[in-house]
């Protein structure tokens, strides 16, 4: 259970029993399936989340500098699952929107880290360094999270209600484009080479 005062929260029970017939509570008292679109865009955002914390924790004496981004990314994509999981009508004074500022910001930061990087001249495998897996899977994740919001967007109910801004696709749609860049710098810092993808005909099976 989760109490809220004037500047704090406290969860003073984790297990509420509330939904155990499959249903879950939104911002503003409403309550849907777990199978809900709605539901599953919020995990997605969640899992997201979790990505980026196994990010934070594979870090380097090599990428430490990216510790307090990746914090700062976690805090905001909470802020996104807050805004997701708030129905429409239910939205509260000082409440965090994804807005084009928060947008830009984020496309400032695939300038900043990708700048420095080569020219791509052929497509990257996920790996090379156990950071650049964990960035690259958060990717993907990202890339299903943006998925799932744009088909809660289009579904027929949504279209009259709009619950879910195109601030917030746009939002995760740039976050997977820098967590791309940054697993591509987070090899360079590491002095290691990117896998590439080769054509059959340049692939040799190992014996």
């Amino acid at each position: 259970m989760t109490e809220r005062g004037p500047s704090e929260i406290r969860i003073t029970r984790v297990y509420t029993r509330s939904g155990d017939k499959g249903e879950t509570g939104l911002v503003g008292g409403g309550r849907v399936s777990k199978a809900s679109k709605r539901v599953h865009a919020i995990g997605d955002v969640d899992e997201l989340n979790a990505a980026l914390g196994v990010v934070k924790e594979s870090l380097t004496a090599h990428t430490a500098k990216l510790r307090d981004l990746i914090e700062f990314l976690q805090q905001e994509l909470f802020d996104l699952g807050s805004e997701v999981a708030t129905e429409p009508g239910a939205e509260y004074p000082g409440m965090w929107r994804a807005s084009p500022t928060h947008i830009a910001r984020l496309e400032e930061l695939c300038d900043r880290y990708g700048d420095s990087l080569p020219e791509l001249r052929s497509f990257i495998l996920p790996g090379g360094s156990p950071l650049a897996a964990a960035l690259h899977f958060a990717r993907t994740v990202a890339r299903r999270a943006e998925r799932t919001l744009v088909s809660l967007r289009e579904e027929p109910s949504a279209a009259q209600q709009q619950p879910i801004s195109m601030e917030v696709i746009s939002y995760v749609n740039r976050l997977s484009d820098l967590l791309f860049i940054l697993a591509r710098w987070a090899l360079k810092a590491e002095g290691v080479e990117a896998p590439l993808w080769q054509q059959e005909r340049d692939r040799k099976l190992p014996t």
